[in-house]
């Protein structure tokens, strides 16, 4: 069975799309935990580990002392909750797009059994897909999968659908996962897709995601044009350090420094 969503990222996804909404105006009070837990019908926990989120992205400023209030930006999409690209541009009030440029089932070579701890010559399914943002390239997706999760996708309609909605279909959701961030001077094929010259800067971010039984589910390798994403962490003695993706804010009036 899929892994249900922990409340606390429930909330947060609907806290954040009032933000994005503008349901919630930039420089309103946010509603207290108390009030937050009476409509949610939920413990305050939950409801204040999602504002502690939402306050280490930038949605919320404020607190010790002042008033925590709304600051209207892009949403990072948090890795440790496995949004998928489409779940983030909707969330973002952009319309995400895909296209399947290769989907194939082939021999594991000696990359991929590393990523994916394969014996030699095990099958793998290797699924490269163009993601966009209102129809502009915005990344290259790289994907392998062991057979056991990938043959279903290779049945699956991913030119229309997230690939890890499918994986959660299918009992396979990633529930822990590495990542690697870095730069990438852009290759032929990624030059051709996301319509950069070759050598091109991109962001890359190198994915190993793990599933309830602590197998490894699937091996990424998502390459962002600059500009379409940016990257931020955020570090707490007490807590497991949060990375996450987001699309940088649009120009306008002086304020808050962007991150990093």
């Amino acid at each position: 069975m899929p892994e249900p969503t922990p409340l606390h990222s429930q909330l947060y996804a609907e806290i954040s799309a009032r933000i994005q909404s503008g349901v919630w105006a930039a420089g309103e009070r946010v509603p207290s935990e108390k009030s937050l837990s009476e409509e949610f019908g939920v413990s305050r926990g939950p409801v204040r580990q999602a504002l502690a989120a939402l306050r280490a992205e930038g949605m919320i400023v404020g607190g010790r002392g002042a008033p925590p209030r709304v600051q209207r930006s892009a949403p990072p999409q948090s890795f440790d909750t496995f949004m998928s690209f489409s779940e983030w541009a909707r969330s973002l009030g952009q319309t995400p797009g895909q296209r399947v440029i290769e989907a194939s089932r082939r021999l594991a070579g000696p990359e991929a059994v590393a990523e994916l701890e394969l014996a030699p010559d095990e099958p793998v399914v290797e699924i490269v897909r163009l993601r966009t943002l209102n129809g502009a390239p915005a990344m290259l997706e790289r994907s392998r999968f062991p057979l056991r999760v990938g043959a279903g996708l290779l049945a699956a309609d991913l030119d229309s659908g997230s690939i890890y909605q499918h994986m959660r279909e299918q009992g396979d959701a990633p529930v822990r996962a590495r990542h690697l961030i870095d730069a990438i001077a852009a290759e032929p094929l990624d030059a051709t897709w996301l319509a950069v010259d070759p050598g091109s800067p991109l962001l890359r971010v190198r994915r190993t995601a793990r599933g309830a039984d602590d197998r490894v589910v699937e091996a990424a390798d998502d390459r962002y044009v600059p500009g379409m994403a940016t990257f931020a962490i955020e570090n707490a003695t007490r807590h497991t350090a949060q990375i996450s993706v987001g699309r940088p804010a649009p120009a306008g009036p002086a304020g808050p420094s962007p991150r990093p």
